[in-house]
């Protein structure tokens, strides 16, 4: 089933007064929200028990909506990025020196993605952002692959659910850091 525009444009609304988005992902939903707006991080965080010191992952459509939050660095660093997006692929890349610390937690660094999951990001063009996506769970539990689960381990507290199917990966998204080429997380 397609999401009609009227979805995305409703999600956008959302995104832009503060709220929290349930979107499909590559693997599992994702809960999003407006990266800049610290309400609506610290109610994600909330939402979802998770310190704010682990720091958050970004989704965008295209690495121009990544740019504000990163330190490019030289092609040779750049380029395994580049080969792997748009896809699956999470890769850890200096913050920018105005990155909100709500989004890199204790790190100098900033986990990003340029999601090549169709809706996904389609809701990155409709908010004309980069938006915050980590796993729609509370931390601990099992993340969510079904509205189903959605419903049940969030009870009603989300502004915005964006249907549709997931990916083909069984478990999230790699992470890894681009700077030593080490991985974080398979």
């Amino acid at each position: 089933m397609a999401t009609h525009p009227w979805h995305l444009r409703q999600a956008a609304r959302h995104f832009w007064l503060g709220g929290l988005i349930a979107y499909p992902t590559e693997a599992v939903y994702g809960l999003g929200c407006n990266p800049l707006d610290w309400d609506a991080v610290q109610r994600l965080l909330q939402l979802k028990q998770r310190p704010v010191e682990k720091g958050l992952i970004l989704i965008a459509s295209d690495f121009d909506q990544l740019r504000p939050f990163i330190i490019e660095q030289p092609a040779e660093v750049m380029a395994p990025l580049f080969a792997s997006w748009p896809g699956p692929a999470t890769w850890l890349l200096p913050a920018a020196p105005e990155t909100p610390k709500w989004l890199t937690g204790r790190h100098n660094s900033i986990a990003v993605r340029v999601t090549a999951h169709p809706l996904a990001a389609r809701l990155c063009r409709a908010c004309q952002s980069a938006i915050v996506s980590t796993s729609a769970n509370i931390s601990g539990q099992p993340p969510v692959k079904s509205t189903l689960a959605l419903h049940n381990q969030l009870k009603g507290q989300l502004d915005f659910i964006l249907y549709g199917k997931l990916g083909m990966l069984k478990q999230p998204t790699p992470i890894q850091d681009a700077m030593s080429g080490r991985l974080i997380r398979t």
